[in-house]
């Protein structure tokens, strides 16, 4: 891979703010790819420099029976509120007692990032501001995610890498990207993705290649 322009948080956060709102009032952004691509440490940077923006984490959504049919409890809970300008209300599920827990309310803040795997699924690609796709494959995502959890959790893997691949063969969200983002040894390199068009503003430019401010 070539090596992309480094990505400055404060830019590509004023870069978000200036987009047109994707769900009702929202920019809705999405930060998808494989399970250990480190989604999470990014978009919590990336939410930190939108001035502690909001973040839906797709894991409150699906469930050990529902690893990815989850788009219409997303949908009705978070989306449609959001659309209306209204607060979303959404029980996170609670992975270590199987089941829902106390609501949380999501604010129709100008900016909302939604990070999980399947962000960029068909269902939800209408509502969105922009697509981001974290570009690390899934063997080197997978051994990472792995060795976060450790051995006792190499079952629920075994379960997961296979419900993710058919994901993916079915509803694809890396060729829609707007944006690909790299993890390097000194912060991130991005690149426009496959799904921008000559007529599709980047949030990022060119000129944009300064060292993150970490």
């Amino acid at each position: 891979m070539n090596s992309g322009a480094r990505l400055d948080f404060g830019r590509a956060a004023a870069g978000l703010r200036t987009l047109e709102p994707s769900c009702g009032p929202v920019r809705l952004v999405a930060v998808d790819g494989h399970a250990g691509s480190g989604k999470s440490t990014f978009t919590a940077l990336l939410a930190e420099a939108l001035g502690d923006a909001p973040v839906l984490h797709l894991d409150d959504i699906a469930t050990h029976d529902e690893l990815f049919a989850w788009t219409g409890r997303l949908l009705g809970q978070v989306i449609e509120p959001l659309s209306q300008g209204r607060r979303a209300r959404y029980e996170p599920y609670d992975w270590n007692l199987r089941r829902f827990g106390p609501p949380r309310v999501l604010a129709p803040a100008p900016v909302v990032l939604v990070e999980g795997v399947g962000a960029g699924r068909r269902a939800l690609r209408p509502h969105l501001a922009r697509l981001l796709w974290m570009d690390r494959g899934p063997g080197r995502s997978w051994a990472r995610g792995r060795l976060r959890d450790g051995p006792a959790l190499a079952d629920f893997w075994d379960a997961w890498t296979a419900a993710e691949t058919r994901h993916f063969a079915d509803d694809p969200s890396r060729p829609f990207a707007d944006t690909v983002v790299r993890e390097c040894s000194k912060g991130y390199e991005w690149r426009p993705g496959p799904g921008v068009t000559a007529s599709t503003s980047q949030f990022l430019t060119e000129s944009d290649r300064l060292q993150p401010p970490y």
